[in-house]
């Protein structure tokens, strides 16, 4: 209910972290860490990497979980008021896969990031309008008969959202959001939808919320890394944006900003270039992204082999390596899972359907380590509200701390556990 950009979710991410006595380094410094202490490092806002130092620097290896930031939703253009003949609307561009139609009829603000002048600097500033802002409204289905008949809808032309019946200076009214007089330079922010997260169904087991996608794996994958234990190993957290219009930016999976992180901190220990390749033979990655249970109305959709909510997390399966997954890195999950009774799930798409991506294969292209893809069984994905079930963030939560905790080294085709 806080992390309306993923500005916000990595600010809020932050705050936690530094409640729970991990420091913050930047980029810019030379790193100097040392062994059990915890740190985080911040790239453009909108990506956080949260990592614990060994307690040894005997069998040297990192373990690393990664998720992402971003949710599909719509990004207002540099200069959005548009004036209709009666209504100001705003123009917006579609982030991501979504679902449009789910974006009618309800309660929409804005919320990002805003460059502003200071002075002789130039300065981000969070902006999160808290109040019901704009709506976007559906036509009548007396002027559209067809609108239950699979109604297509075009961006630029049906999903620009009314904010008022009158003119807008929309550089003033960020102004007075902001409190601030500043010069406002660019801006990046986006619609979210102001439902707020609900528990549903007869024993309040399910979890109706914007935003499933992938924020309960950015929440699972923090506090399992707060509540871990030091081990042998690097504990990573990579919580990387822009995974859902396909990773590569300067903060993305796909950009070097995981693979700096790794050199830097070997560096810091001292740990030449040929002991770090060798920790990097020894590394795992688990991808942590949701997966689609089977749809109770359409289990045609699905494979044959059928996964449900509350049944347990998914180990995603894909023969086109769309998920990085295999028998040797499935193995660390179900050994784990096995050994503490949390349940899991083989997914896999029905073969004639592609089905999604996530960023584990995309992070493992600029640091070649063992990886699997995992994640909560989830209905409604890339809707504007979204289902998944209480327990599986449970198992989750558990699996990833036991993961860390695990220490876990892969020699060739082997797996060792140090617990």
């Amino acid at each position: 209910n806080k992390s309306h950009s993923t500005f916000h979710v990595v600010n809020l991410v932050k705050n936690i972290l530094d409640e729970n006595g991990f420091k913050q380094l930047n980029e810019f410094d030379v790193f100097n860490v040392e062994l059990n202490s915890k740190y985080y490092v911040i790239r453009n806002d909108s990506s956080i990497i949260a990592f614990k130092t060994p307690n040894t620097l005997e069998n040297y290896h990192y373990q690393i979980i990664a998720s992402h930031t971003d949710s599909p939703t719509f990004k207002l253009k540099q200069h959005p008021v548009i004036k209709t003949a009666n209504e100001t609307v705003l123009n917006v561009e579609p982030y991501g896969g979504m679902i449009m139609s789910t974006w009618f009829d309800k309660p929409i603000s804005i919320a990002g990031r805003v460059m502003v002048k200071d002075d002789a600097s130039i300065k981000s500033m969070l902006l999160d309008v808290d109040e019901d802002l704009l709506v976007i409204p559906n036509t009548a289905i007396h002027l559209n008969r067809n609108i239950n008949d699979g109604a297509s809808y075009n961006p630029a032309v049906d999903l620009l959202p009314i904010i008022s019946l009158s003119d807008v200076d929309f550089d003033a009214f960020l102004q007075n959001k902001l409190g601030s007089a500043a010069k406002i330079l660019s801006h990046d922010l986006y619609l979210y939808n102001r439902e707020t997260t609900k528990l549903c169904g007869i024993n309040k087991d399910l979890l109706l919320s914007p935003r499933i996608d992938n924020l309960t794996s950015v929440y699972s994958s923090i506090y399992s890394l707060i509540n871990s234990n030091y081990t042998n190993s690097v504990q990573i957290v990579a919580a990387f944006d822009n995974e859902e219009v396909g990773s590569r930016t300067r903060q993305g999976a796909g950009s070097t900003f995981l693979e700096d992180i790794l050199f830097r901190v070997a560096h810091s220990f001292k740990i030449d270039f040929e002991a770090y390749k060798q920790s990097l033979a020894k590394s795992s990655l688990l991808s942590v992204d949701n997966g689609h249970a089977t749809h109770p109305n359409h289990p045609e959709l699905n494979d044959k082999h059928k996964v449900y909510m509350n049944k347990g997390i998914l180990i995603k399966y894909s023969a086109s390596e769309s998920y990085t997954s295999n028998s040797l890195s499935a193995s660390i999950v179900k050994y784990i899972a096995n050994e503490n009774n949390i349940p899991v799930q083989d997914f896999e798409n029905r073969s004639d359907k592609r089905g999604g991506s996530t960023l584990g294969n995309i992070s493992t292209s600029h640091v070649s380590i063992l990886s699997v893809d995992i994640g909560l069984p989830q209905l409604a994905m890339h809707s504007s509200n979204e289902v998944c079930a209480i327990n599986d963030i449970e198992y989750m939560e558990k699996l990833l701390t036991l993961y860390f905790n695990y220490s876990v080294i892969v020699k060739n085709s082997t797996i060792k556990f140090n617990i």
